[in-house]
């Protein structure tokens, strides 16, 4: 097969084609049954391939005809053995990975700065795992990856460690030396997995940090629908055989994923594969350019800074992902929340996401030189607008030590529990997760023991306007700890 085909989005078209007298779900049947304004909206197209997996449109569970072909199109495109597509997001790959390579009791070399849905399958799996500390960026306040020297020394320590995940690039862009980290852990016969949800790009493109599967990684959970073109939701896991097995994944990929499947979801996976396959480097080419030129543009603005490779000294930074811009506001004498509100409600300007100092813009294969003037536009007014509270302000990097972990997160999750309020929690055993979102790292996980320096941190960032989530309690005054059981120190 050519990448110039789409063996899914074309038999789409051809059952539709035929107009078959549909007896079976979706109940809308082509948008027949559908609220006419609705379905006036989204339009008929879609509708009429919002099919299930009948015989000609193959089964996402088990595929033998046109969902095979596709994934390995898809495997081609990324330098794979074995790609799977996922209609549950980079979330539902990322568990798959976890689920296939540990369980309970096993333990698992993650860093901290993971995305809630590790934590999830770290759970569900009732694996332990070992936390590396991600290196600090103390000039832009922020997590980093984490580095190859840091990676030995985990696996030094914990020999019978069962896996290493890598986040590679981070939310904000910067890729650790990946080549060397699964070198490292290979010389140990230990899988690496990596979640690549911000790095669907990379594999396309010379100037762009080297893809988990070229670095040659075991296994990929890659966000199509980030960077790549396709539909929310659509992701695929790419898989390098050898330390692990294809029939495993595909059982449990199978068990997380619903047997509703969405073919218009599919399909353009399909269709963004062949984009990136035969037009990717032309198209990110144009985005790197769009990037620097901001990147270029920012950094003459007074009070902004605009992160570049200026900042790749480490394992941990070893390379970058020109095509987000890590925007630092902080000497604007404002917060990157505030930044967020600003540009929302002055120029209707949405960004990726805000911390305490900065804001994060991504320039992707559907921007031109038009919106990068008005981003560029209203970041000058937001200056102006700002300059009489502009002054030189020192990031204070409040990055609380890990908890220690009393128990397993599993046990911890499912044991009996109780509310007690936040403010009086510290020395008790959480049972459920705390996460600043984006970007989705824990502050808790259940099973950690609660510090006051923790509880600081947590109303520091509720003070900055910044989205705490996970308790059962959106208010966050109250906490659920393990019931009546205080860690023995």
């Amino acid at each position: 097969m050519s990448q110039l085909e789409t063996p899914l989005f074309d038999a789409l078209l051809k059952h539709r084609n035929r107009q078959p007298i549909q007896f079976h779900i979706p109940g809308h049947k082509k948008g027949q049954g559908m609220d006419p304004a609705f379905r006036e909206f989204v339009g008929d197209n879609v509708l009429s391939i919002d099919l299930i997996n009948i015989a000609p449109l193959d089964d996402l569970h088990s595929p033998k005809g046109v969902i095979k072909e596709a994934q390995k199109l898809a495997a081609e495109a990324f330098g794979a053995d074995h790609t799977f597509f996922s209609i549950q997001g980079t979330s539902g790959a990322i568990m798959t990975m976890i689920l296939t390579v540990v369980g309970p009791g096993d333990k698992i070399i993650v860093p901290r700065n993971v995305h809630k849905s590790t934590m999830s399958a770290i759970v569900l799996a009732g694996a332990i795992p070992i936390f590396i500390a991600p290196e600090i960026d103390t000039e832009y306040g922020i997590s980093h990856g984490i580095s190859a020297e840091s990676v030995e020394r985990a696996l030094n320590t914990y020999p019978d460690a069962k896996a290493v995940l890598v986040i590679n690039p981070t939310y904000y862009g910067f890729a650790a030396d990946l080549k060397k980290i699964v070198d490292v852990a290979h010389e140990r016969s230990v899988p690496v997995i990596v979640d690549e949800a911000h790095g669907v790009h990379i594999k396309f493109h010379d100037e762009l940090p080297i893809s988990a599967m070229e670095a040659g990684a075991d296994m990929a959970a890659t966000s199509v629908h980030k960077l790549g073109g396709s539909m929310t939701q659509s992701s695929v896991l790419n898989v390098r055989e050898g330390l692990v097995s294809i029939n495993r994944i595909q059982s449990v990929f199978s068990m997380l994923t619903t047997t509703s499947t969405s073919y218009p979801i599919l399909a353009s996976l399909d269709c963004a594969r062949r984009q990136l396959a035969v037009n990717g480097h032309e198209l990110i080419d144009e985005s790197i350019r769009l990037a620097k030129d901001a990147r270029k543009r920012i950094n003459k603005i007074p009070h902004l800074k605009c992160a570049g490779r200026e900042k790749l000294n480490s394992s941990a930074t070893y390379d970058m992902d020109p095509t987000k811009l890590l925007i630092s506001v902080k000497d604007l004498g404002i917060t990157g929340h505030q930044a967020e509100e600003w540009l929302r409600q002055n120029a209707n300007i949405e960004v990726e996401l805000s911390d305490l100092y900065n804001i994060l813009c991504i320039i992707t294969l559907g921007d031109t030189k038009k919106e990068v003037n008005l981003l560029i536009n209203a970041l000058q007014r937001m200056s102006q607008a700002f300059d009489s509270e502009a002054s030189i302000v020192e990031s204070l990097v409040r990055v609380p030590d890990i908890p220690a972990l009393a128990m397993s997160p599993r046990n911890a999750f499912y044991s009996q529990t109780e509310m007690m309020p936040l403010k009086d929690s510290a020395g008790y055993i959480c049972s459920e997760f705390i996460m600043v979102y984006p970007p989705g790292i824990p502050i808790f996980i259940p099973g950690e023991i609660i510090t006051e320096e923790n509880i600081k941190y947590i109303q520091m960032n509720i003070d900055a306007g910044l989205p705490v989530q996970g308790p059962e309690d959106p208010s966050l005054k109250t906490i659920r700890v393990i019931k009546e059981r205080k860690p023995i120190f």
